[in-house]
This record gives C-alpha cells, sequence and structure tokens, in this order.
C-alpha cells in the first residue's frame, strides 16, 4: 500500500460515515506548498464513543491495526489514536477534534480539494497549517516545520491571510517564530 492508497481508503471511509474532518500536518503542508516525504496522515475527526466504533471498523484486521480501546480513550481525552498498516508502515494519526475555539475555527475552515485525480478531499486552510506548524516548531524545534511554512508561503502567499495567521500566533505565544519566518521569505 502507498501512501495515496491510504489516504484514499481514510477519505472514503470519513465520508461514507459523514464524520466531520480534514487532514492536515505534513500533508497538508505538501498540498498547499512544496513537497516532501512523510509515512503519517494526520487528521482531525470530530468523533462520538459511537462514531469511533464504526470508523475503526472501517480499517480491518489484520490489514490493519487500530486499537478500539485507544480510540475510545482518545474520544473521551480529546486526544489521538493511530491506525498502522503493519506491511507498508504507513500511520495515520486520528486527532479528535476539541471545542477550543481554534479547533472550532479550523473545521469552519477547512477547504475541499483534489487529493488525487480521482476524489477530493478536506484540507486545513493553509493558515491554520501555518498556526499548527509554528506551535510544533516552538515545541520540538524541528526544523522540518519551518520549511513547511517557508513553503506553504512561496506557493499559496499571495492567498494566505497573514492577519488571521498574526492573531492565533499571538493567542499561542508564537508571534515571534511567525515574525521570522516573515522576514526570511520576504523579498529583499
Amino acid at each position: 500500500m502507498e501512501q495515496f492508497d491510504l489516504r484514499a481508503h481514510l477519505v472514503a471511509a470519513l465520508e461514507t460515515l459523514r464524520l466531520e474532518y480534514f487532514i492536515t500536518g505534513s500533508v497538508a503542508a505538501t498540498y498547499y506548498g512544496e513537497p516532501r516525504l512523510t509515512n503519517d496522515i494526520d487528521v482531525v475527526v470530530r468523533l462520538s464513543e459511537e462514531s469511533v466504533v464504526e470508523l475503526c471498523a472501517q480499517f480491518p484486521a489484520p490489514e490493519f491495526y487500530v486499537s478500539d480501546d485507544a480510540a475510545k480513550q482518545a474520544v473521551r481525552s480529546r486526544g489521538q489514536f493511530n491506525i498502522i498498516h503493519p506491511d507498508s508502515g504507513l500511520k495515520v494519526d486520528v486527532i479528535v477534534a476539541s471545542e477550543t475555539p481554534f479547533d472550532r475555527s479550523r473545521l469552519s475552515r477547512k477547504q475541499r480539494g483534489p487529493a488525487d485525480q480521482s476524489y477530493d478531499a478536506f484540507f486545513a486552510s493553509p493558515e491554520d497549517v501555518i498556526v499548527k506548524k509554528m506551535q510544533y516548531y516552538q515545541e520540538g524545534g524541528s526544523e522540518k516545520h519551518i520549511r513547511d511554512i517557508t513553503g506553504i508561503l512561496k506557493l499559496s502567499g499571495d492567498r494566505i491571510d497573514a492577519q488571521y495567521i498574526r492573531y492565533w500566533a499571538d493567542q499561542f505565544g508564537v508571534m515571534g517564530i511567525w515574525e521570522t519566518i516573515v522576514a526570511r521569505v520576504k523579498p529583499q
């Protein structure tokens, strides 16, 4: 199985179950910016305990590994759980949407677009990808997040709502990171 096969299976499952979702993380950063390799698909989903059981059933063993107990716990704690395709090593990080203002905003701003030639999917807005990448950079310092943000700004910069990013950067204490990135990509 290739990543695009897993993503197609994931989107089909989510849409069959009529679950509200959006793809985020590196896959979304690549969608709006420059490509890079990743083995993970990050998806934010609005889930209840009932719907998580239905979702897990869409990924049957032995082709997939998913723990129903871990998934139910993730719903209760508004955390995350994994769906793993053992043969390929590919993984889906299912992030349970919370009721925070930011998650509500992200869900309302999701954008539908072509995930492949054969189907469309919902993606986090480029601004929301940037905000989360800045948070991840602040937490762990990995330059890959800065590269992802820079790639988005290079390819989608004219469509970016910088005011929105500034608002959330201020809320999350990452304004310095945002200002550094903007200075880095600004034409001299």
